[in-house]
């Protein structure tokens, strides 16, 4: 028997257990989910068969390691921080490893061992990291193969909430951890390369550039500028090429007024405000603002942004009832992201019936003989439930697809590793398919681009 240990039962974990289920009986797999929460695991666990639940604080090395060591493998859905304790118990007991984290510093140094020891440790194989890996180099490869050069690479990703469940002005909700969506772009320039030209977006000016894209079926959409585009340029061996930029999804004109938050200082996550817990909305939003004896919290925001009363982003802030003198932050030493996290949960929240959507589009522009093409590539699915949205089962399932094929013997190339190689990706695209996670191609002759937006 096959003994698969599964750390955390978080939001993605439902999908990555119900497929390993679904083979335990052919595989001899039994699967056994850890959580600090007993509860919570054993709430999940009672669902599936040959699956059962045990409790498990990972800072409790004894306990740690003694799952470790009975373990066939190891498959960790802690959030990223976590991962590099279980790495190294996994490196002392000689288990393979699966994540759908980013690989971080600590688990990169951690290469020459595993490669030393035979080991698998694969990373970035949820969605974005992972699906996107994974479908950008079959086309890369692809590319290449026939002889082509690649001359511009542009990648972006979106959780978004589904055309059905989309009842708001801001066409948003959280489909995955708010607080990411809320701090996203800060820490330093988005950095790209644009026809051979490095660029820097400061995140006081990130949410007013924009790239506009079509989605067949599904409308139009803006691109936001991921923070570090240009490291991907040696992950997928595009080293020279001219034109590298990988961003993030949201439909038009949510960036335009994410952007009030971003100027007014509301989404800084670097101090503590007083008293946030009996700040009422209103009170967070006027700590902002300059005083005045006479104007109105509303009439000051609108003067020092330079919102007129009928802009539609008036709508949008009226709509998440920021001015509220009944609903408080409720938190103590919140910092300003914190407090505007907790305004947006209460009208973010995907409601019981609502479904959420992955979007993601490719764009692969590349010269062959003598001729200049593009391909754009899309993937759009849409979630069936709470449990199994989308969110859950792009991350779900491409974890669970490698696990059970480093298991079998298929992915053996030793080392920490994404999910860059062909034996890896080919078959797990493949699988993903049946899945309605499919990727639609058309091609065209490449553009380019105006001179006059690089310079």
């Amino acid at each position: 028997m096959h003994h698969v240990l599964i750390i955390g039962a978080g939001k993605s974990t439902a999908a990555l257990i119900k497929y390993l289920s679904e083979k335990s009986i052919k595989e001899n797999l039994i699967i056994q989910l850890a959580d600090k929460n007993l509860a919570v695991a054993e709430n999940l666990a009672k669902k599936f068969t040959n699956t059962e639940a045990i409790e498990l604080d990972i800072f409790k090395e004894k306990e740690r390691q003694e799952a470790i060591r009975k373990a066939s493998i190891v498959v960790s859905m802690l959030p990223a921080m976590f991962h590099t304790e279980v790495a190294k118990d996994c490196l002392k007991f000689g288990k393979n490893m699966v994540t759908a984290s980013y690989v971080s510093k600590e688990m990169q140094a951690m290469d020459e061992e595993v490669k030393a020891k035979n080991l698998v440790f694969m990373n970035e194989i949820g969605v974005d990291p992972g699906i996107d890996h994974m479908s950008a180099m079959q086309v890369i490869h692809r590319i290449k193969n026939q002889g082509g050069k690649l001359l511009l690479f542009e990648s972006f990703t979106g959780g978004l909430v589904a055309p059905e469940s989309d009842d708001n002005l801001w066409n948003y909700k959280f489909t995955w951890n708010p607080r990411n969506v809320v701090v996203a772009g800060q820490g330093g320039a988005a950095e790209f390369i644009q026809e051979g030209k490095y660029k820097y977006i400061p995140y006081q000016r990130l949410f007013r550039r924009t790239e506009f894209l079509e989605v067949p079926k599904f409308g139009r959409f803006e691109g936001i500028a991921n923070r570090n585009s240009l490291m991907y340029r040696e992950i997928y061996g595009l080293e020279n090429i001219p034109t590298l930029y990988r961003g993030t999804l949201r439909r038009v004109g949510f960036s335009k007024a994410w952007n009030v938050f971003v100027q007014s200082g509301m989404t800084d996550d670097t101090y503590q405000l007083h008293h946030s817990e009996e700040m009422t909305y209103r009170d967070f939003v006027n700590s902002f603002l300059p005083y005045s004896p006479s104007d109105s919290v509303e009439l000051k925001l609108r003067h020092n942004l330079k919102i007129d009363q009928d802009d539609l982003i008036w709508d949008k802030l009226m709509e998440l009832d920021l001015f509220s003198s009944e609903k408080k932050i409720g938190i103590p030493n919140a910092t300003p992201a914190q407090a505007l996290q907790k305004i947006l949960e209460d009208k973010w929240a995907l409601s019981p019936e609502d479904k959420d959507m992955i979007v993601m589009y490719h764009k692969f522009g590349y010269e062959i003989d003598g001729q200049k093409k593009q391909i754009d590539a899309t993937m759009v699915h849409i979630g069936e439930n709470q449990t199994y949205t989308a969110m859950a089962k792009t991350v779900g399932l491409p974890v669970a697809m490698a696990t059970l094929r480093i298991l079998k013997g298929e992915i053996t190339k030793p080392g920490v590793l994404r999910p860059i190689y062909p034996e890896v990706y080919e078959p797990i695209l493949e699988e993903l398919a049946t899945y309605d996670i499919i990727f639609n191609e058309t091609e065209r002759d490449f553009i380019g681009y105006n001179p006059d937006k690089l310079n």
